[in-house]
């Protein structure tokens, strides 16, 4: 009997993130980024975010609308336009690059630079991360 329980015991350890998981406790599998979207103009949308202000949301957000509700190629280069405004928590985006830009790809996700840049499968992958940043 003993034996039967502490098998039964470990079970359960081991069993239990996965149980936990499959029930939807814990930290998301797919965290949801929220955002709202506005056009400023025919070509600037300007992006709030709902909850997390991770640069992530912001692409995420212009990436997928740019995609289902503009209908633009996934290929499509999507800009800053007018970077992170703190206070509003807004981004400004545009499917042209601003004026006098360096638009010039860097390797870190940011929406603080004008003329960061990226395309707009890239942007709407970041709808599907695992895992949100926050910001450690």
């Amino acid at each position: 009997m003993t034996r039967f329980l502490v098998l039964l015991l470990i079970c359960k350890i081991v069993l239990a993130p996965v149980l936990a998981q499959a029930r939807g406790v814990g930290l998301s599998v797919r965290p949801t980024y929220r955002t709202e979207i506005r056009p400023v103009d025919d070509e600037i949308f300007e992006v709030k975010a709902i909850g997390s202000s991770a640069a992530v949301n912001y692409w995420c957000g212009i990436g997928d609308y740019a995609i289902r509700q503009l209908g633009v190629p996934r290929s499509q280069r999507i800009y800053v336009w007018k970077a992170y405004e703190k206070g509003a928590r807004t981004v400004q985006f545009s499917l042209k690059p601003p004026p006098g830009a360096d638009t010039t790809p860097g390797y870190s996700i940011t929406v603080n630079r004008v003329g960061e840049n990226m395309s707009a499968s890239s942007a709407q992958n970041y709808c599907y991360d695992n895992f949100m940043d926050f910001g450690f």
